[in-house]
């Protein structure tokens, strides 16, 4: 399997791709900061956010009993998950149970995490994604590459292409407002067709029982009042103690992941219509672990915004799909390896670790210095790259020892004067976006002995 760093080398090749992508990205990140800088009390509303999350965080237990309490007796049927199979056949489940071969699905990073869509694909179930930029990348069969803006690696150009090829447009037909008018018709004759509906889930009330899902194309609402089920669908990490505390996240939220001052739609389920079901799957799927690695808790609080990916200098150079995880960028990159260390050891040394992640986090999460603890944990596990590993070590005897530091820097001089091609060829990665400097023809140390001494 390919690393980021070789994944993101074949994004690199369309260098206008990558400018486009990089402008488009830091354009959205400018206007979170104009949307910020409108509330006087921004950082106290993150402050408070943060603090809100530690608290859940730190008495998960107790909310998610009063959750399903409340959300049992106002008519939902709770179930719950380990991992990503027990999410799977849940939702299979209740589709089998009802002879339900088709369902309409919203936006959930979950269901990506869990890769639901393949794995009912497998068991005959037809699932039609009602988020735009989810159907582009369903129809393209490619995973989102960001957990906002799925489709935002994508140029209205190539969605033209794809809707010609599955929704029957005009070929090279390419404006946006037409385009999303063929979607809206195909959409609209899957709401009516649909018996059930799968959410993802924003924010869950523990004093309430209910959940709120937000969208800002209303996708989620149509899916889920026109079917006879709806399934929700909810990493355990997403419950806030009270109602009172919404305002807090949804001020926070959009502002932070496109710039608007609130989500268009932010739609509060709390149970079931007549003669209708409605089911809410809780999901472990390793949280419980990395709620247990006190390092890396704080990354529980994430509200799935974006705005890490919108201003990080790497993501945006490098494309949502060389991060290889459901959930890709600076956030992904500390939540991965908590459910495979092995798979996503490359991801944590995927950032320059700035911190203008950090700087942007609604919430407070402490996200370069996760980044930083993920290299020392996946270097002691032994899951580092060997070469550079050999490397290191090989370097720090080299500086720990000053009569060997004096060799090898006297051998390297020769090396590089006499040998150039041994250091400036294609296979050091290095030298491939640097120039050779010229060779000193000395140490400072003999410099200074010389001189100074």
């Amino acid at each position: 399997m390919k690393d980021h760093a070789e994944l993101a080398e074949a994004f690199n090749k369309d260098e206008q791709r990558v400018e486009w992508h990089d402008e488009t990205l830091w354009w959205v990140r400018q206007k979170r900061d104009k949307a910020s800088h409108q509330i006087p009390d921004w950082e106290e509303l993150r402050e408070a956010a943060s603090q809100i999350k530690h608290n859940v965080l730190s008495d998960l237990a107790n909310y998610l009993e009063q959750f399903e309490k409340h959300a049992i007796s106002n008519g939902i049927n709770v179930h719950w998950a380990a991992d990503a199979k027990e999410h799977n056949e849940i939702v299979l489940s209740i589709l089998k149970k009802h002879q339900i071969h088709q369902m309409v699905k919203s936006k959930s990073m979950l269901t990506e995490e869990c890769h639901l869509n393949h794995y009912l694909e497998e068991q005959g179930i037809n699932v039609v994604d009602s988020d735009l930029g989810e159907l582009i990348v369903q129809l393209a069969k490619e995973p989102p590459s960001h957990i906002v803006l799925p489709c935002i690696h994508k140029k209205k150009e190539e969605i033209g292409d794809i809707f010609h090829l599955h929704l029957g447009s005009e070929k090279g037909e390419s404006d946006p407002q037409i385009l999303t008018e063929t979607a809206r018709i195909h959409l609209r004759n899957t709401f009516l067709s649909r018996k059930a509906a799968l959410t993802g889930v924003n924010f869950a009330v523990a004093e309430t029982g209910e959940f709120v899902v937000c969208t800002n194309e209303g996708n989620a609402d149509m899916g889920a009042h026109l079917a006879d089920v709806h399934i929700a669908s909810m990493g355990i990490e997403k419950l806030i103690p009270e109602r009172k505390h919404l305002g807090v996240f949804l001020r926070l939220l959009t502002r932070s992941a496109t710039g608007q001052p609130i989500t268009t739609y932010s739609s509060h389920f709390k149970r079931p219509r007549p003669g209708h079901e409605m089911h809410i799957i809780l999901v472990d799927n390793g949280r419980s672990i990395q709620l247990g690695r006190e390092d890396f808790r704080n990354s529980l609080k994430c509200i799935r915004c974006g705005a890490c990916m919108n201003t990080c200098p790497v993501y945006r150079r490098s494309g949502g799909h060389s991060y290889h995880t459901a959930v890709a960028g600076p956030i992904g990159s500390i939540l991965a390896p908590n459910l495979d260390m092995k798979q996503y050891a490359d991801l944590p040394f995927a950032s320059t670790l700035c911190g203008s992640c950090t700087n942007v986090c609604p919430v407070k999460i402490d996200i370069h210095e996760q980044l930083y603890k993920w290299r020392q944990v996946i270097i002691k596990e032994g899951y580092g790259d060997k070469k550079k590993a050999a490397a290191m070590q090989a370097m720090a005897y080299t500086l720990s020892s000053p009569k060997v530091y004096r060799v090898a820097g006297k051998a390297g001089r020769w090396v590089m004067k006499h040998a150039p091609f041994a250091m400036n060829n294609p296979l050091n990665p290095w030298y491939k976006q640097r120039d050779m400097p010229d060779v000193p023809k000395e140490s400072f140390g003999e410099w200074y002995a010389k001189n100074r001494s």
